[in-house]
This record gives structure tokens, C-alpha cells and sequence, in this order.
């Protein structure tokens, strides 16, 4: 899929589907389905969030969809820190990239955000 907004929205997307992937690996326990759901909430709000940015009414608004979607990764990496303790065994590399990825989205976020609060000082 080719979105729009460059290579961070592919990006974000990918993460949604890569995650959405690894979900229908995990083993079927209780916990799993419930951190699996919360997961899949926050990481397709990553990609959703970002959408929405590229198409904000303001820049005021661009910058808020980003701190979303600052927010969503970091949860996203809870969820997926969560599943990899939980027995994630027969995912556990491809978990890993997506708690490495859900990190840099974080830190890509935090860095657009940083230099935005900072040029309004």
C-alpha cells in the first residue's frame, strides 16, 4: 500500500499489519486475546492518527493527532512488552522488532513534537 503522507505513514501502517500478524501467532490463552485487543487498538491508531495529521485543519492540530500518535506507540509497546513476558515463544524475534519499532515511532513522534514546542518558545 502506498499512503499518503511518505514514508512514515508507510511505516505506521506496516507496524499495524506486522502487529496484526504476530497476533494471530500468539498462543490462544486468556491473556494473550486481551493484551492482543489492546494492541491491535493502539497500533492501528498509530497509523490511523498519523492519516489524520497529514490531513489536519491547523498545524495546531497536525501537532495534537502527533502527540496521539506518540501516545498510541508507547502503548502499543506496553502491550507488546506485555505479550513477549506472556510466552509469546513461537514470536518471540518478530515481537522484539515490534517493540523496537514501537520505540522508534516513539522517539520520531517525541522528536516532531520536541522541535515544535521548542519553536514556540
Amino acid at each position: 500500500m502506498t499512503a499518503p503522507g511518505g514514508e512514515l505513514s508507510e511505516r505506521t501502517f506496516g507496524f499495524a499489519r506486522d502487529v496484526r500478524k504476530a497476533v494471530n501467532q500468539l498462543p490462544k490463552t486468556l491473556s494473550a486475546r486481551e493484551d492482543s485487543k489492546q494492541l491491535i487498538r493502539s497500533s492501528g491508531s498509530v497509523a490511523a492518527n498519523y492519516l489524520e495529521a497529514q490531513e489536519g485543519l491547523s498545524r495546531k492540530d497536525f501537532f495534537y493527532r502527533l502527540k496521539v500518535c506518540r501516545k498510541e506507540a508507547r502503548e502499543s509497546q506496553l502491550w507488546l512488552e506485555l505479550l513477549a513476558e506472556d510466552g509469546g515463544k513461537t514470536v518471540s524475534e518478530e515481537l522484539d522488532r515490534l517493540i523496537d519499532e514501537a520505540n522508534q515511532l516513539t522517539r520520531i513522534f517525541s522528536s516532531i513534537v520536541k522541535k515544535q514546542d521548542e519553536s514556540e518558545d
